[in-house]
């Protein structure tokens, strides 16, 4: 691999990471350099993952340590996406995602007028909404939730902070932590698939992971102190942006 092709996967890395941590859509920046060192998409969403799972080690120790994340009640919101994400990535191998594009743009618009217009409710916790266990719904949106991100990964991150701050009460700091639990603990399943259909760059992956480890400990610490009403604004702008890449106004 050419030296340039490495500079560009750790430095993309570090911006998808910290977009990733504090907000979503960094497989935006990631997914298209992939395919453009020469891996085909399948393998290109495979490889991401190995980058997303060391990533969301790094976010979850940070969040940790910075007592965030409370793995011992956290840990239910887990279940029902790891099992969606198994859905999803055996869909991942054979289904073409352009499909889906615009329906997932349509829904990331309506989701981004939700966060432009009710800012208090993604600021502070909701008090009486947070529950230690999970409701019947909570699983059920948990596992849809899961069902895309095993799918595509690509702003999955929006639609669990959608599920934890709307459906179960959370701040964004709170979200963001719980967030980066879950999407590490289905991805250590969905990249499972992945390399059990050979559709991964080990090489590739590990390179942009080096980026994606540095860029999760800047983003989560930068969630910590910056707290959630600066954290909404990165929100706001990466949603933006992901939407606008979605509906092809930056070229294809």
């Amino acid at each position: 691999m050419e030296w340039y092709f490495v500079l560009a996967l750790i430095g993309t890395g570090i911006a998808a990471g910290f977009i990733n941590t504090t907000a979503g859509g960094g497989s935006m920046l990631t997914l298209p350099l992939l395919m453009a060192i020469g891996l085909p998409a399948n393998v290109a969403n495979g490889t991401n993952r190995i980058a997303i799972l060391l990533q969301n080690i790094i976010g979850v120790s940070t969040f940790k340590s910075k007592h965030v994340l409370d793995l011992k009640t956290d840990y239910r919101l887990a279940v029902p996406a790891v099992a969606g994400s198994l859905v999803g990535a055996l869909f991942a191998v054979e289904m073409d995602v352009n499909l889906l594009k615009k329906v997932i743009a349509g829904l990331m618009v309506v989701l981004l007028l939700v966060v432009v217009l009710k800012p208090e409710v993604w600021v502070k916790e909701q008090v009486g909404k947070v529950e230690a266990k999970p409701s019947v719904m909570q699983y059920i949106i948990f596992f849809g939730i899961g069902l895309y991100g095993g799918f595509i990964q690509m702003g999955v991150g929006f639609f669990l902070l959608a599920g934890l701050v709307l459906g179960c009460g959370h701040n964004l700091v709170r979200a963001n932590a719980v967030k980066v639990f879950i999407v590490l603990i289905y991805t250590v399943f969905s990249l499972g698939i992945f390399i059990f259909h050979k559709q991964i760059d080990v090489v590739a992956g590990l390179i942009l992971a080096a980026g994606n480890m540095l860029g999760a400990w800047l983003g989560a610490n930068f969630t910590v102190k910056g707290g959630a009403k600066y954290v909404r604004y990165v929100l706001i702008l990466a949603m933006v942006i992901v939407i606008l890449n979605l509906f092809g106004v930056f070229g294809k």
